[in-house]
């Protein structure tokens, strides 16, 4: 255990100068384990992150190859991994492994589904969305509300952002919010809208935040509310959350109806 504090105070000596976190807070961050749904503009920037906040495993999952207009948004990749058409999982995998040779990265090149989720959640402490459906979150949702995993939501179109932190039986799940997935014609996506490439890394850093504050055990310190922002126009908006999770007639965390786990 000593030699293993010695490098942990070494390596992540300005981190745990922080009150907050402390040598106690990186040791969690050290045997935290982390699923991250999607490793595309949001999901490359956390495991990137992460990696580098010392988190000790990292379960990445998504179905794509690099390709060219991924670049300017999703950290990891190169050019080169686009031209070799490279899975997303095994260039992030590889990135990260020279980025912090500590960290173990389990690559998965999959879709999340409700088949699956409940063996690519296994023994994680925390679940990140880095989808780009609301289908993929609702998923996520039920799975977390249902056998109690904090996760982080976020989402960005354009320069517009969101992002929000679910601590089951806590906090306000996704379905508090929103109850239903917008219509396909009202859920734009970076294909249709465009994406400021700066706002992904923006948002994605505030999830990586929320994701360290749980694996770290300062769960008293995430968002308390839905976090709005326009990067470009300087807007910035909280929609409180405080106690929503206890109504009654969420379909969720309310009800306990898992209609997108569950068939």
């Amino acid at each position: 255990m000593r030699d293993q504090d010695s490098v942990i105070a070494s390596r992540y000596s300005r981190q745990i100068l922080l009150p907050s976190l402390g040598l106690a807070g990186q040791r969690s961050l050290a045997e935290g384990r982390a699923l991250i749904v999607g490793v595309g503009g949001l999901g490359s920037w956390v495991a990137e992150l992460l990696a580098r906040a010392g988190v000790g495993f990292l379960r990445l999952v998504d179905p794509d190859k690099v390709d060219l207009t991924n670049i300017h948004r999703q950290a990891l990749y190169t050019e080169a991994d686009a031209e070799r058409h490279r899975p997303k999982v095994e260039a992030a995998a590889a990135r990260i492994k020279e980025i912090n040779a500590g960290v173990t990265v389990e690559p998965v090149m999959a879709s999340v589904d409700r088949t699956n989720i409940a063996g690519l959640a296994a023994g994680v402490g925390v679940l990140i969305d880095g989808t780009d459906n609301f289908a993929a979150r609702y998923l996520i949702n039920d799975y977390a509300v249902k056998f109690a995993v904090p996760w982080v939501f976020a989402g960005v179109i354009r320069s517009e952002a969101q992002v929000m932190t679910i601590l089951p039986g806590r906090t306000a799940c996704l379905r508090c919010i929103l109850e239903s997935p917008p219509p396909p014609c009202e859920d734009p996506n970076c294909r249709t809208a465009g994406v400021l490439g700066p706002a992904v890394a923006a948002v994605a850093s505030l999830q990586a935040i929320e994701a360290v504050k749980i694996l770290a055990g300062r769960t008293e310190s995430v968002l308390p509310y839905l976090l709005k922002v326009d990067y470009w126009g300087n807007r910035a908006q909280q929609v409180s959350t405080t106690g929503v999770a206890k109504r009654p007639d969420c379909p969720c965390c309310g009800r306990k109806d898992f209609d997108f786990l569950e068939p």
